[in-house]
């Protein structure tokens, strides 16, 4: 769920723009090298905790072979696998090059741009929707602009498609909830817009996103997504691969980042040193009418 948007092909972050291969001030890693362990840990370790919403989120739609999806956001493509899995034809848009280079590396069609391709603006190269269903799983929460990303969603979905949209649940019911203050109290206090990973969770939140995209509403649902790891180490890791955290590490320091988010962890940790944090994700399916 890293903080970026990628809504008309543009990359917005929420977090400290700094050369690439240089290193921080603060002693974090230089943001290219930060960028390639993020992606490998993403894959290796947390993209699989939200394999329950993507399933649900699929036999709710029954995605098949008469289905085509769009990952925005796909980061390196677990979604769109299993998509591809029941028979689907798959793409996915992800702006990280380190992400992309991993999805494609499992033979997924994966752009850096949809826009290029789809030229929306009815340009040279355009091409009607072709999409029956377009995905924002781990997206929404996170993107500069949400409702942008719907009214992209919306303008890449067939008449008659669907677009499903992801966001955390109802916070009191997110293990994860304490984990992912640290985000917000590490990072920068001027900055403009600090992550605020449940403003979408709020009753009603995504409904509007969804009714100014000019979407009908279709319904949704809750999912349980247990966020569970091996040992201490790997949660923090699979953690800050979520890439919400990028912009404390730039603030306060890696060091910092990785020792607070430990700390918010001790609650979950078992007797075999496993972690395990129960959380809810709410999936939202809207419908492109006309």
């Amino acid at each position: 769920m890293a903080s970026r948007s990628v809504t008309n092909g543009a990359v917005v972050t929420n977090g400290a723009v700094a050369p690439n291969g240089a290193a921080a001030s603060n002693g974090a890693p230089a943001p290219r090298t930060r960028a390639r362990q993020r992606a490998r840990d993403w894959a290796e370790i947390q993209e699989r905790m939200l394999v329950p919403l993507y399933e649900a989120v699929y036999q709710r739609l029954e995605v098949g072979p008469a289905t085509s999806v769009l990952g925005l956001g796909c980061r390196s493509g677990l979604a769109l696998l299993l998509a591809a899995a029941r028979g689907a034809e798959v793409v996915g848009l992800e702006p990280e090059a380190e992400l992309r280079s991993l999805a494609q590396d499992r033979s997924l069609r994966v752009l850096s741009d949809v826009y290029r391709e789809l030229s929306p603006a009815g340009g040279a190269g355009w091409h009607a929707p072709a999409h029956s269903l377009v995905t924002a799983f781990e997206h929404l929460s996170c993107t500069a602009d949400p409702a942008a990303l719907v009214r992209d969603a919306a303008r890449l979905t067939v008449p008659g498609g669907h677009v499903a949209l992801a966001t955390w649940g109802p916070s009191e019911r997110c293990q994860s909830t304490a984990v992912l203050q640290v985000a917000r109290r590490l990072s920068d206090p001027l900055r403009r817009a600090r992550y605020a990973p449940f403003t979408l969770s709020e009753p009603g939140a995504v409904e509007r996103l969804v009714a100014d995209a000019g979407l009908r509403l279709g319904g949704g649902g809750l999912v349980c997504c247990p966020f569970a790891y091996p040992d201490l180490d790997s949660a923090v890791r699979g953690l800050l691969a979520m890439g919400v955290f990028d912009a404390a590490a730039d603030h306060s320091g890696e060091r910092q980042v990785r020792k607070e988010i430990a700390e918010a962890l001790h609650p979950y940790l078992r007797e075999d040193g496993s972690v395990r944090m129960e959380n809810v994700f709410r999936y939202t399916v809207a419908e492109r009418v006309g």
